[in-house]
Formats: C-alpha cells, sequence, structure tokens
C-alpha cells in the first residue's frame, strides 16, 4: 500500500551483480505463474487494489498501451502469486528501461494485494524476478525506481542487494535523492521500533 500522508519524492535504487538472493519459497496454498492473454486484468485488479491507479480499468488501459505490444516478453517477464483460489493476489515486472542507449533490467509494478502482505509473498516475488532477470540479461546491475510513498518496500528491496542511489538514475526518472533521504530516514527508524 502506498502511504500517500508522506511528501512524495522519486527514489532510484540499484543492485550491483553478485549479490545473493535469499531463498523465499512461497507459504503452502500459494503459486508463482505468469503472464498469459487475458492476465491484464488481474494485473489492474492488483495495482489499482493498492492505490497505483484510481480504477482498475485505468491501469489496463496504461498496460495495453504501454506493455501489450510485447505481448511475447510479457509471457517471460510478468510473474504473478496466486493463492490456492487461483486468484492473483501479487504480482511483479523484470523488465527493462533504456539509458542513453544502454538496456537497464528494472523491476516493474511490483504490488501484493493488502489482506496477502506480511505472508511473504513480496519477498518470494522480488527473488523470482532476480532470478529471471540474471536468466534474461545476466547478472549485472539492475536498477529500479520507487517513492517515499512505498517506504516499506524500501527496506524489502534493501535485503535483496538493492542500494538507494544519491546521483545515478536510469531510464528517465527523476532522482530526488535530496528531499527523499530525511523523509525515508525518518520513516524507516520509526518502523524499525
Amino acid at each position: 500500500m502506498l502511504d500517500r500522508s508522506v511528501p512524495y519524492f522519486n527514489v532510484i535504487m540499484k543492485r550491483r551483480p553478485g549479490r545473493p538472493i535469499p531463498e523465499c519459497p512461497l507459504p503452502a496454498g500459494y503459486a508463482l505463474t505468469r503472464f498469459s492473454p487475458g492476465s491484464e486484468s488481474r494485473w489492474a485488479e492488483i495495482e489499482a487494489s493498492v492505490g497505483e491507479f484510481e480504477r482498475a480499468e485505468e491501469a489496463i488501459r496504461y498496460f495495453r498501451q504501454t506493455y501489450m505490444p510485447m505481448p511475447d516478453e510479457l509471457g517471460k517477464r510478468l510473474l504473478f502469486v496466486e493463492n490456492e483460489r487461483g486468484e492473483a493476489v501479487g504480482t511483479i515486472m523484470c523488465w527493462w528501461d533504456c539509458t542513453a542507449g544502454r538496456r537497464d533490467p528494472s523491476i516493474h509494478w511490483f504490488a501484493v494485494k493488502r489482506e496477502h502482505q506480511g505472508k511473504g509473498l513480496g519477498k518470494a516475488l522480488v527473488a523470482a524476478c532476480l532470478r529471471e532477470m540474471i536468466r534474461l540479461e545476466g547478472d549485472r546491475d539492475m536498477y529500479l525506481h520507487t517513492q517515499t510513498w512505498s517506504y516499506k518496500a524500501v527496506r524489502l528491496y534493501n535485503r535483496f542487494g538493492f542500494e538507494i542511489m544519491r546521483d545515478e538514475t536510469f531510464g528517465s526518472y527523476a532522482n530526488d535523492y535530496d528531499r527523499a533521504m530525511p523523509i525515508l530516514d525518518a520513516l524507516l527508524k520509526q518502523e524499525g521500533e
């Protein structure tokens, strides 16, 4: 869930090659699946449920415009976690962004529905995504864009070797390090207590 009570600033994180990926199995009753045609509605429902979009219809429009032109890539790169009833309750994209002619592996759109958070699904999704990205792109620098609203995810990303970048960025993302860090430091310290 996004915490919109805090000011919004962009945060850029990078994972250098060679970092170990912790073993994070899914709990009983959950399974990892991949995108198949029609799954965009499942993705949209998850993303809307965590506040990334106001409505699932808006998310579907964005998804179709941004990702559907590459259906073969979606089948390799968009992961879901399903519960025992086959409902998609979490998602992550093992995607990329282009930076000055360079293709940078990057995590896009990581989310777990609120009622399924705290069960280890997020850890399992990030671990699976990193393994898939290494398989697809090689073990090299990987990036992600997040924001102060997602400060709880920053701690999770740290556990997987992602570090907050002071000056560096990728794709077309802004890096608001100087404005984001005082907020993140205060929130993460408070969360640790």
